[in-house]
């Protein structure tokens, strides 16, 4: 079998769980011998191709002439999102000024009469880009063979749509996050509708859990024969070498590593930490991510009176990740909505305890880690302290926590997303 798939990122080039997610999923298909051909709207060369044919969007030249792409144009009118537009980063600024920015470049033969590079970024032009991924869709589409079409999450779904509507293959769309994650109840509904017109265009709906599918079904109002949840893997990458550094300080440390941004409730993570210190002063927060909420956090630590014990990484990726679990001795994912959670399994495999809210998708599958409520920080800070200060506790949940997440394989998510395949092939 083949398949035409769609990302925004692939590794070393990613901004969260959403790239290794890709990159875990298509080696196992790989394996399971399906063909894969990704697409990604900007390559740099040092992507591991080992195992999936990765196309980098920003090679493709663009004819006007050919019937695919006048088609494409019709069906712009949809993607004309205004207004702003939050992707996995903050909110990134668009207004309509880009779309007719783009007719003229359509109608002055410039830009698409050639090769455009994209950013491969969440940045101002983000849904200029968007929309000029999904016109090389079209005619990727149109000159190659597949049986299938697979697209992860909102900013890929018009490509999906378009591919589909040139070659007449079934589109499958992976859910990985919504705007009711990113955003809450202050949704943007432009990006709703975007993520809409996807899930009604497909034929199957991939989502990472249950949470997810759920609001699919409620929020979005799709068939619930058509969606499916699949669980992701925890073996993307090898597990690391890394044994237990020595820190350069006496406490303990535990780790908050994410985007800091209203979906991973960085703040309650800071409240929780205040309670901490009330009790055990014996210990260091740290803070890895970035994002739009950081000035926010900075000042919450600052009001605290904690920036003596509380640091800030910034983004982390790579070897980076693994040294910090390496220090670690407790894991926090405080998420406010979390439709899957990759990072408290990496945690997990490199023997660090976890406390994860129960508003995770991850919470569906695992059995050795503390689950709270997001919002209750009394039962978050009294976790951390147990973790912290009753040794067999913590090596009980390392020790089985470990096990367990060696069992979470891709081959197994792999063979679930095959099976929804062979539905509709």
């Amino acid at each position: 079998m083949r398949v035409l798939m769609f990302g925004w990122e692939f590794p070393p080039h990613i901004t969260g769980g959403l790239g290794t997610a890709c990159f875990g999923l298509t080696r196992s298909l790989a394996r399971m011998n399906t063909d894969v051909l990704f697409v990604v709207p900007r390559a740099y060369g040092d992507e591991d191709t080992s195992m999936v044919n990765l196309l980098n969007a920003s090679d493709i030249e663009v004819d006007l002439e050919k019937s695919e792409y006048s088609e494409f144009w019709k069906r712009i009118q949809y993607m004309t999102v205004a207004s702003d537009i939050i992707p996995y980063v903050g909110p990134v600024e668009y207004s309509r000024t880009h779309i007719k920015k783009l007719k003229e470049e359509f109608h002055n033969n410039s830009i698409f009469s050639h090769r455009y590079t994209f950013s491969g970024t969440y940045g101002k032009d983000l849904m200029f880009e968007v929309s000029r991924y999904a016109l090389i869709a079209s005619g990727i589409a149109a000159s190659n063979q597949f049986d299938v079409i697979h697209a992860h999450d909102w900013l890929t779904y018009p490509a999906g749509i378009a591919a589909k509507k040139v070659s007449g293959k079934p589109l499958v769309v992976h859910v990985h996050a919504t705007e009711f994650d990113r955003s809450g109840e202050n949704v943007n509904q432009r990006v709703y509708d975007l993520e809409r017109e996807g899930m009604l265009n497909a034929d199957r709906v991939i989502t990472v859990s249950n949470l997810t599918r759920n609001i699919v079904i409620e929020r979005y109002g799709i068939n619930p024969d058509k969606v499916f949840t699949v669980y992701n893997g925890a073996d993307a990458f090898q597990a690391p070498a890394i044994e237990k550094i020595e820190k350069p300080f006496p406490e303990k440390v535990v780790t908050f590593l994410g985007r800091i941004t209203f979906q991973k409730g960085p703040d309650y993570f800071v409240e929780a930490a205040r309670k901490v210190f009330s009790k055990d002063e014996n210990v260091r927060f740290v803070m890895a991510g970035s994002g739009d909420m950081l000035p926010r956090i900075v000042r919450m630590v600052s009001k605290y009176r904690m920036g003596h014990k509380f640091h800030f990484t910034g983004f982390l990726k790579g070897n980076d990740v693994d040294r910090m679990f390496s220090y670690s001795d407790v894991y926090v994912m405080p998420s406010v909505s979390e439709p899957f959670g990759i990072s408290p399994l990496e945690a997990m495999r490199s023997s660090v305890p976890v406390v994860i809210s129960r508003q995770s998708g991850v919470s569906e599958v695992l059995l050795h880690a503390l689950k709270i409520d997001f919002w209750d920080v009394d039962a978050m800070a009294d976790s951390i302290y147990g973790l912290l200060n009753y040794p067999a506790l913590s090596r009980m949940f390392s020790r089985y926590g470990r096990n367990e997440v060696d069992d979470l394989k891709w081959d197994n998510a792999a063979a679930s997303v095959i099976n929804v395949y062979k539905h509709l092939v």
